[in-house]
């Protein structure tokens, strides 16, 4: 009888450890979901301002950049732990088997949020030419036919506030094909 309620209770205590986690997991996953969600609204509302479907509006471009800057490197690696990865989740599992490709992606976006941020701190009244990205070559040089620096070689404070923006979502695009599987 002993045997039996000692067996009980350790079946209980491990439910509850388990249960326990899946809370846990379910919280950083719904956190990661709504930092996510604020990051592509703050993309969303810099990216209206540029092609004209919202008023430009500084105060709301620092901000928008901001919330990218704060959620993007190191906060961003960190709503990736281990134990949350995998279904029901949408990032999948490859995250932990390629963290350093991962983290290279977010410490990257890191940086051009940063410069984003610092132009939007001194963003003027009304939107210049030099915050956009014009017709002239692409950052860092080259053509789309022919070799040209990587991305990460080119500085980011030389380029135009709209280019920034383009490079970030490009960046939250090359992570999301490789480490984010698709709802069902």
């Amino acid at each position: 009888m002993k045997w039996a309620a000692a067996a009980m209770l350790s079946f209980a205590c491990a439910s509850a450890a388990v249960a326990a986690t899946h809370a846990g997991r379910d919280a950083i996953v719904k956190a990661r979901q709504a930092s996510m969600k604020e990051m592509a609204a703050a993309a969303k509302t810099i990216a209206g301002m540029f092609d004209g479907r919202q008023a430009y509006d500084a105060a709301a471009f620092k901000a928008a950049a901001e919330t990218i800057r704060a959620r993007a490197g190191p906060a961003l690696i960190t709503e990736f732990p281990s134990a949350s990865l995998g279904a029901p989740s949408g990032a999948k599992l490859e995250i932990d088997q390629a963290r350093p490709e991962f983290e290279a992606l977010a410490r990257h976006m890191a940086t051009l949020a940063s410069t984003l941020a610092a132009k939007a701190e001194r963003a003027p009244p009304d939107i210049t030419d030099d915050m956009r990205m014009g017709s002239g070559p692409a950052m860092g040089g080259g053509s789309l036919l022919g070799k040209r620096p990587a991305v990460a070689e080119a500085d980011p404070a030389k380029a135009p506030a709209e280019h920034l923006l383009h490079l970030i979502l490009q960046d939250c695009s090359d992570c999301h094909s490789k480490f984010r599987q698709k709802a069902l």
